[in-house]
């Protein structure tokens, strides 16, 4: 497992990718070519993927994503060191916290 800020970076096997993340619907890129895992809404600052991958978000409300690196990759942000990662399959969960009444991704 890999951990940056409030992002969780979970190895998983190939076995546990859902059939439709393979022709599923693949997350854009931002205009500086990453893959973006979390946005930062106070600071504007970005847990992001360089290098090739797709990124591909499941459904619910807390939208976990399920991020492909064929050839690995690395994980960057203003604030944190970098984080390699090897090739494979990854789940891609955010901190989440409670409020009264209610559940919510964490801001940053």
């Amino acid at each position: 497992m890999y951990r940056q800020g409030d992002v969780l970076i979970v190895p998983i096997g190939e076995s546990a990718v859902p059939p439709q993340a393979a022709d599923g619907p693949q997350e854009p890129r931002d205009a500086r070519g990453r893959l973006v895992l979390a946005r930062g809404e106070v600071t504007g600052h970005a847990h992001a993927v360089v290098g090739p991958g797709r990124l591909v978000r499941e459904a619910g409300p807390f939208g976990p994503q399920l991020l492909h690196l064929p050839d690995g990759g690395r994980v960057v942000h203003e604030e944190h060191a970098a984080i390699s990662l090897p090739k494979g399959w990854y789940r891609v969960v955010r901190q989440r916290e409670y409020v009264p009444g209610a559940v919510r991704i964490v801001a940053d």
